[in-house]
């Protein structure tokens, strides 16, 4: 069983990885992966071993909230109340800090106080009382630090509470000691008696700052769930069968309702046009900026635009099972799944802050045993703690897959996973199935030769198959009326017999015609001539005698030769795949670029052909749209399936294409290399931050005349994550 939980209380890597290990500790868990953006965690269990009540409590257990995840707008207007709530206090810590450093630094800039504040103790008092609000405004990071800390799992906010509390604890220590001097009494101050009331509310403001502007990253890395969402239309318009029409809630409408859409409404369902004629603009599921022409019978995508005239359409897939229903479903569980690349830094964030601890007490130590002040040693243990908060090195990855997934989705790629696409930039051989992906999957007639119209048109009208209706549909436009045809026998894989007319005709290839001994030798320059240009050869005879050849070829789409050298540009070997003849192949292969490719190729070959390439040490990618193209799908590395395919080829596949262009294959390609890119980017970010960080903070550099205190090292802890998510916002402006 697999479920997905909301998670309380995450605020760095650390938290997410020890969400992850109590619960993939479980009997019975199989996967358990933590999403530190959208706190959320994904959990694969099996459910006579575990439930959703065991989960949540392991979750509990280790310090954090679980509960049942549900995206809907309500958890929108929660995320804004929440950021709404920590501008406030953010506000409100500011003004009061800005108050505690105009009387802690007067000294330093000269500005006037009153009299009384001349004072030390009063000053040391004064100074107190407005700490004391903004660490209570605050107090959050002590509570669940400290908590965390006694469970011996530490996290960033026990970093942040520790560092805070020790200066505000000396700062204590030393407004005694003022007081205790002024009653005459034993002094206990040291000979550097500095307050740090200053750096305690500093620390945590700034800390504070930090996290609001990661939280509006953080939530601008999703917003492409939320602005999917905003696309269906909430009420629409239902004709009813006296021709009149009413308003219903999107929610009320039921497979097989009739819908109006007027110009300028959004589709609210999937459907098929019953009347009316528009453009739509299909940008929103395709990514494709060019409106599509729709009439009677045409399909229409719920959260599409009509454009221009007034359409009634009847519901075919209503609530979960539309379109944009599917493709947020699909966006939502990517964000929520963990790429393998996110490991290591999990791996490390784990054991992270303990470590870090023990630096800042060694940090400590040692500055006291070279005979250094306590007020130097103790800055700099909480410079160490301060800076090396790990949330860059969390925020790196699912910030990344966040902000790429979402950039897909609006450009017609729905990527399953982040897994995925991780994989998708490792890809060096693409093997392509031929018709409907390469072409466009809809034989026309392109020669006749003979007279053999009425008879073909005859013959192939009682039969369904592919070549059949492009020769129907020819003699149609044509205005050739089928005759009526009796004893009507089908040979598959051969062709078709029947009678007309009294004549004992046959329509099929070459084998058929061997079956009943037709001699087709006078046409075999013209059978030779439309295999070599890629045509399918339909041959026709009527009383055991040949009367003509018609040439069905399909289309080549327009993109798929860019598409082909765009992708061999990137180094990826391309390899066509097809179940028709050499001839068709070979002449397919050709016109659109493609070097290397297989002929009558059956539907299980089709997988051997892509295990052979793992095999060769191959990362294989495939793309294809039919039920015969699903074994392929599952068994490469990354299975890309058309959007325009069977249902069973979309279930197959990792990545689903809106549209049905094979540069939209190239698009996929870009970005998992542009999400790759940006997760390795700021993981260097991350690590050469902490790395460098660190030891100025502990004061190997002082010798020189670098160091850091706990204020500045708060800044820059601050910096550090709010760079990495905007980093990660940069894949926002991805476009195909």
């Amino acid at each position: 069983m697999k479920q997905r939980f909301s998670i309380g209380g995450m605020y760095c890597a650390a938290c997410s990885a020890r969400v992850q290990k109590a619960v993939s500790e479980l009997n019975g868990v199989s996967s358990a992966e933590v999403n530190l953006i959208a706190n959320s965690m994904t959990v694969e269990y099996d459910s006579e071993k575990q439930n959703f009540v065991s989960i949540c409590e392991a979750v509990k257990a280790a310090g954090y909230e679980a509960g049942e995840y549900v995206y809907k707008n309500s958890r929108s207007e929660t995320k804004a109340a929440e950021l709404k709530k920590t501008l406030c206090r953010l506000t409100a810590s500011f003004a009061l800090l800005l108050l505690l450093m105009y009387f802690s630094m007067q000294h330093m800039i000269g500005y006037p106080i009153p009299h009384i504040f001349h004072n030390e103790l009063v000053m040391a008092v004064t100074q107190l009382i407005i700490t004391v609000p903004i660490i209570i405004l605050n107090f959050g990071y002590f509570t669940r630090g400290f908590k965390n800390l006694v469970r011996l799992s530490p996290n960033m906010d026990s970093l942040i509470a520790l560092g805070s509390a020790a200066s505000f604890v000396y700062s204590m220590y030393i407004l005694i000691g003022l007081g205790l001097k002024q009653l005459g009494t034993a002094s206990i101050l040291p000979a550097d008696s500095h307050l740090y009331f200053e750096s305690a509310a500093m620390i945590l403001t700034l800390v504070t700052l930090g996290k609001y502007l990661e939280a509006k990253g953080k939530n601008r890395t999703g917003e492409a769930v939320e602005s999917l969402m905003r696309l269906t239309p909430k009420t629409v318009s239902v004709l009813n069968s006296d021709g009149s029409e009413t308003v219903h809630s999107i929610a009320e409408v039921r497979e097989g309702d009739l819908l109006v859409a007027r110009p300028g409404e959004a589709i609210a369902v999937d459907g098929t046009v019953e009347s009316g004629t528009s453009s739509v603009d299909t940008s929103a599921i395709t990514g494709e900026s060019m409106p599509q022409e729709v009439g009677p019978g045409d399909k229409v995508t719920g959260a599409t635009m009509n454009l221009s005239g007034k359409l009634v359409y009847r519901a075919q897939r209503v609530g979960e099972d539309t379109t944009i229903a599917q493709i947020i479903h699909l966006v939502e569980e990517a964000g929520g799944s963990a790429a393998p690349i996110s490991r290591l830094a999990d791996r490390i964030s784990l054991y992270f802050v303990p470590t870090v601890i023990g630096i800042a007490v060694i940090t400590a130590a040692i500055w006291l045993i070279i005979g250094e002040s306590f007020t130097t040693a103790l800055n700099a243990a909480i410079s160490v703690l301060v800076i090396s908060c790990p949330c860059a090195l969390g925020l790196a990855t699912p910030a990344a897959i966040m902000a790429g997934i979402g950039a897909g989705a609006k450009n017609g790629v729905l990527v399953k996973s982040a897994a995925v696409l991780e994989m998708t930039h490792s890809i060096d051989a693409v093997v392509v199935d031929k018709t409907g992906t390469v072409t466009l999957g809809r034989p026309r007639v392109s020669e006749i030769s003979g007279d053999c119209l009425t008879l073909a048109a005859s013959l192939e009208h009682g039969s369904s198959h592919p070549l059949a209706r492009a020769v129907t549909d020819y003699t149609d436009e044509l205005g050739i009326t089928p005759l009526e045809v009796t004893d009507f026998k089908d040979h598959p894989g051969l062709g078709i017999e029947g009678t007309l007319e009294g004549r004992h005709c046959l329509a099929g290839n070459l084998k058929l015609m061997n079956r009943f001994g037709v001699d087709f030798s006078s046409l075999t320059e013209t059978v030779s001539r439309l295999e070599s240009i890629g045509a399918t050869v339909l041959l026709f005879a009527a009383d055991g005698k040949a009367t003509g050849v018609i040439g069905v070829k399909d289309t080549v789409k327009p993109d798929s030769r860019e598409a082909v050298e765009r992708m061999k540009n990137m180094g990826k070997r391309v390899i066509m795949l097809t179940g028709d003849s050499e001839g068709a192949a070979a002449a397919v292969a050709s016109e659109v670029g493609i070097t290397e490719y297989r002929s009558s190729v059956m539907p299980q070959d089709k997988e051997i052909v892509v295990r052979e390439l793992q095999q060769s040490g191959s990362k294989v990618a495939m793309i294809g749209d039919g039920i015969n193209d699903a074994p392929a799908l599952t068994r490469a590395d990354v299975g890309i399936a058309i959007g325009a395919g069977t249902d069973i080829a979309i279930e197959s596949a990792d990545i689903v294409l809106s549209g049905s262009s094979l540069t939209d294959a190239v698009t996929a390609f870009r970005l998992g290399d542009a999400v790759i890119k940006n997760i390795k980017m700021s993981l260097f970010w991350a690590f050469f931050y902490n790395s460098a960080g660190i030891p100025i903070a502990a004061g190997v550099l002082s010798g020189i005349g670098i160091t850091l205190n706990p204020m500045i090292a708060a800044a820059a802890m601050s910096f550090s994550s709010v760079c990495v998510v905007l980093n990660a916002l940069r894949l926002r402006r991805f476009k195909k």
